[in-house]
């Protein structure tokens, strides 16, 4: 069955501090109706805008479930600001929560939304759901993303250990010459990522055009996170919810896989401190298990979101 065909748009969202009006563009597949409970995606990156999540869209078809995709303010469709490029504190948790608020409010689901965050969505989701305690938020879904940027650094730094010298050398090469924009230094980065960020080659269509549209305007990815997945030199390096935890109140779902970037002991504290959680690994996967194992994924997350709460 063919996907349905989606309903786009953009609202306003009010940023006092940009210095002009900014917008979040997002795109609807299914009908939100008042007793429809939709699922809202948080794309990674941060600033890696939402094509590569599209997989999600078969829930609409597979399990009635509206979809609501949406690229963060400073990527894609939404507004773009360069010119905070380095800027800390603009880019903030508290930003991307402020904005996640204002689009639940203007699509009129307030009342009643799933979240599922994959990578740093997943970071953005736990930290809403802890601090936020939104009422209308009913599950959450983290989706390999880790607890703390300390552990996953660390098992980045171990999977690095598993690549070929060469590779290995001019990634320490470039990392300590600040070279990081050279085409040498993507090149070897790729090889790491087509071990642990996406197994499927090529690359599919839409992770690829995310990945060009970052790119294109690297702001919020180069000031919060660096110039690469596993190089983390950006505002969130410190980065941790594992105090928060125990405070997300509705049920979790946190998935990952063998070959994922976010390796066991990255999300191993969300399973132990949130109270009501489910982990479940995508047996042959990696960062991208929406793409590596498709129907696997789907069937967890519908699964997970249809069943009954305790």
């Amino acid at each position: 069955m063919s996907p349905p065909a989606p309903t786009s748009g953009r609202i306003d969202f009010s940023v006092p501090d940009a210095g002009k009006s900014c917008q979040t563009w997002y795109t609807v597949y299914g009908n939100l109706t008042p007793t429809s409970c939709p699922l809202i995606a948080l794309h990674g990156g941060p600033g890696v805008p939402h094509h590569y999540l599209l997989p999600l869209v078969d829930l609409v078809t597979s399990y009635d479930i509206p979809v609501v995709l949406y690229d963060q303010i400073g990527c894609g469709n939404s507004t773009h600001l360069p010119e905070r490029m380095g800027d800390g504190a603009f880019w903030s948790e508290e930003l991307f929560m402020d904005e996640l608020e204002n689009l639940v409010e203007q699509l009129g689901v307030k009342s009643n939304f799933y979240l599922l965050g994959q990578s740093w969505g997943g970071m953005l989701g736990s930290r809403f759901a802890a601090v936020r305690q939104h009422p209308g938020l009913q599950k959450l879904i983290i989706s390999n993303s880790p607890a703390d940027m300390v552990s996953w650094v660390k098992a980045a730094d171990r999977l690095r250990l598993d690549l070929p010298e060469d590779i290995q050398a001019r990634l320490k090469k470039h990392e300590a010459e600040g070279t990081l924009e050279s085409q040498d230094y993507e090149d070897a980065v790729d090889v790491y990522y087509q071990k642990h960020l996406c197994r499927v080659h090529p690359y599919p269509a839409d992770l690829t055009t995310s990945f060009e549209k970052m790119k294109e305007d690297p702001t919020v990815q180069w000031t919060m996170n660096g110039h690469s997945e596993f190089f983390v030199t950006g505002t969130l390096k410190d980065w941790t919810i594992i105090n928060d935890l125990h405070k997300i109140k509705v049920p979790t779902l946190v998935i990952n896989g063998p070959y994922d970037e976010a390796q066991d002991e990255t999300v191993e504290p969300f399973v132990r401190l949130i109270p009501d959680v489910k982990w479940e690994k995508i047996p042959n996967s990696s960062h991208s298990p929406q793409w590596e194992e498709r129907e696997t994924y789907i069937k967890v997350v519908g699964d997970f979101l249809t069943a009954e709460k305790k």
